[in-house]
């Protein structure tokens, strides 16, 4: 309700040490901690003093976590009824003030609506399960959150909950017919009756399954929630962690699952994948992919386990397992469809994670291009035994190319999430002879420029940097520096993924007296602190790296990236820093034109733009059908648009792919073939590869 009230300006600590006046008496009147209190009020001191861009804690601030609570509660409309949101509609403006005063009103409330409807919901969903659905009407079911209303009444709430779970239903039911109609088949089959009353059967176990974790949330953990909504407000990347011991911590804290190598997100009810450890178990598999959903979860051939609303941390118990077991992951493709990917667990090998090289060598003409792939900035200024260096490894890499005698370098950066900072500096040193590399800003401070201070140029020849939606963080920084030094040429997607911010760790203990021991340990919580800045003043943050030359790919179309996170934080720029243009820059304009009618005469190209076009319109349908035949064509179309996608993957037979892998004495020669093999295999079907080499060719020396 109060109007543009900001936090204290007083330094954070001075501020802490004065914390028993600041809080008031640490003990309720009854001898309980003050704890949730505490915590509320200590997260918000500590945002204003450390956050890179604290926020006007005003009614435009209650208003955006008033409804970010609500989507992350109950993402899908399913439970709150309109009523309910009339009742709780009193605090959309009244949470700044709530904040100030370390009260939980609306959340209490909400949280309070929210079980009750949970109960009613079940034992609706079971009396609804009881009788077989009707699977010849016509009629369709809307996932779509934003495009429902709150039911007005039970009735609309009994439609709601029945069009869910005769979807749920259909999957199963269609699985179930996949299986009897594949050749290999050779049981007794069912008949239509008798295999929909199983399916709704798995569903009626896995209801009871839903509800009871529901219930075994704590309500503690759903106050973290709505702690994390009110700290989304302030960007995508904020976060407080609440305490749990170290395991489920460090599984939360990364989202890393073992044995398979994904990282995970929960968000809004899902689970979604973030990214494909590099030689990890799924990135061998193949089937596993980026901003894929995980449904739910099978132990090799036993029933799945429907993880949807489950937390990360529960669905990581179910993934993770021993190696050699498998594990049977259904997902929802970015195309709507559903696919059942099995993954034998495994350990990641970690040489699949390190740089590594290659030789194209033309086989009609004298050409030799070198290769270097790097999956992430590793660094190894952890200190620990056999920790490896990517600046290093690059540098290597390239020397053995140029020993080789290659016209030009590609650099390939798709997909690389990022990583050291110190890493980035020594890897654009490389190429560029000394100068600033990249700004960093921190609040309330001049900007600090990282610069390259060796003089020493390991390669000054022709340079592509290819990069795509994927590439984030500290990639970004290596082409956009690259980029803006005019070393050499960027290709790739529309542009990268947009992520120009740092984050840090506080201990929220540690900022507390010892006469409030009694309410620890109150966690973690992770701030946005600074702002990375290209040496042309420009951030990284929210735009990513346009490159200089753009090539169509499945995710054209796709609203992907950092910019999609309606509270992400904007884009800007400061000076530029001082720096001497690449003596012999590519000439862009010819390069781009060449490129460009490259692109509309090949047919690999004109398919790929017409899948991501096929994407786009997939993705913004959220309608999806109930009626079996609808739904059977629908998934058997999204299948066969996915197989002539990936069957128009030629391979490109003018060159020969020479991999430069290191052989180690204790790798058996036959992982070592498997990895020549598998490295060679992705790197001839690569038609963004290709059009580099074309590119790399065209390249003024």
């Amino acid at each position: 309700m109060k109007k543009n009230i900001y936090w204290s300006s007083l330094p954070f600590l001075f501020i802490l040490l004065g914390v028993g006046a600041y809080f008031g008496s640490p003990f309720k009147n009854e001898g309980e901690p003050e704890k949730d209190k505490v915590l509320l009020q200590l997260i918000w001191q500590a945002l204003s003093y450390q956050h890179y861009q604290p926020k006007a804690i005003d009614d435009a601030f209650s208003e955006n976590a008033y409804q970010l609570f609500l989507d992350n509660l109950d993402n899908g409309k399913r439970f709150l009824w309109k009523s309910d949101i009339k009742t709780l509609v009193k605090h959309k403006k009244q949470i700044d003030e709530q904040v100030q005063e370390g009260n939980y009103d609306f959340f209490e409330q909400a949280y309070t609506l929210f079980v009750k409807r949970i109960d009613e919901a079940e034992k609706m969903s079971l009396v609804l399960l009881e009788k077989p659905f009707d699977f010849e009407k016509n009629e369709e079911v809307e996932f779509d959150g934003e495009k429902l209303e709150y039911v007005a009444n039970e009735k609309e709430w009994r439609e709601r909950w029945r069009k869910n779970l005769k979807y749920q239903t259909l999957m199963r039911l269609d699985e179930m017919l996949a299986v009897q109609e594949d050749s290999t088949f050779k049981e007794e089959k069912k008949d239509l009756a008798t295999l929909e009353k199983e399916a709704r059967e798995k569903v009626l176990k896995s209801q009871k399954d839903y509800f009871d974790r529901l219930r075994k949330v704590k309500k503690e953990e759903w106050q973290s929630v709505y702690i994390n909504s009110l700290l989304n407000v302030y960007d995508p990347h904020t976060q407080y962690f609440p305490p749990k011991d170290k395991a489920d911590f460090d599984i939360t804290f990364s989202g890393k699952l073992e044995g398979i190598g994904a990282t995970l997100q929960e968000r809004e009810g899902y689970i979604r994948v973030t990214n494909i450890v590099v030689g990890s178990p799924s990135w061998k598999q193949g089937q596993l992919k980026e901003n894929d959903i995980i449904l739910k979860v099978a132990q090799g051939a036993d029933e799945p386990v429907d993880i949807v609303g489950m937390r990360l941390d529960e669905a990581v118990q179910l993934i993770r397992g021993k190696k050699g077991t498998e594990v049977r992951l259904t997902v929802k493709k970015v195309d709507g469809s559903i696919l059942v990917i099995p993954i034998i667990r495994d350990v990641v090998v970690l040489e699949e994670t390190y740089a590594k090289s290659a030789i194209l060598e033309s086989k009609g003409e004298s050409h030799k291009i070198g290769y270097i792939k790097l999956p992430s900035f590793y660094s190894n200024m952890g200190e620990q035994q056999d920790a490896r260096s990517c600046a290093e490894d690059v540098r290597k890499e390239v020397l053995r190319l140029k020993a080789q005698n290659v016209e030009g370098i590609i650099l390939d950066l798709r997909n690389n999430g990022g990583g050291s900072l110190y890493e980035v500096v020594n890897m654009v040193g490389l190429f560029i002879e000394t100068g600033p590399v990249v700004q960093v800003k921190s609040k309330g401070r001049a900007p600090q420029v990282l610069e390259d201070k060796d003089r020493q140029v390991i390669y000054d020849g022709a340079l592509v940097v290819m990069v795509n939606e994927f590439s984030a963080s500290a990639s970004e920084i290596f082409a956009a520096a690259i980029q803006d030094y005019g070393r050499g040429v960027v290709v790739g997607s529309n542009a990268t993924f947009g992520k120009g911010t740092v984050q840090q760790f506080y201990d929220l203990d540690a900022f507390l007296p010892s006469s409030y021991d009694a309410i620890k340990p109150l966690g973690a919580i992770k701030l946005t602190t600074q702002k990375f800045y290209r040496i042309n003043g420009g951030t990284t943050q929210l735009r990513g790296v346009i490159p200089d030359i753009v090539l169509p790919d499945l995710y054209s179309y796709a609203n992907l990236g950092e910019k999609e996170d309606k509270y992400a934080m904007e884009w800007d720029e400061i000076k530029r820093a001082t720096y001497k243009n690449w003596d012999n820059s590519p000439n862009l304009s010819t390069i781009r034109e060449h490129s460009k009618s490259r692109i509309e005469g090949s047919e690999a190209f004109n398919l790929l733009n017409q899948s991501a076009e096929r994407l786009k319109k997939r993705m913004d349908e959220t309608l999806y059908p109930l009626q079996l035949e609808a739904y059977r064509q629908k998934q058997k179309t999204l299948k066969e648009e996915s197989k002539r996608l990936e069957q128009s993957r030629k391979e490109f037979t003018d060159w020969q792919i020479l991999p430069f892998l290191e052989m180690k004495p204790e790798t058996p020669d036959s992982v070592a073939t498997a990895r020549i093999e598998q490295f060679q295999k992705e790197l001839k079907k690569d038609i963004h590869l290709f059009e580099s080499v074309n590119i790399l060719k065209e390249t003024e020396q």
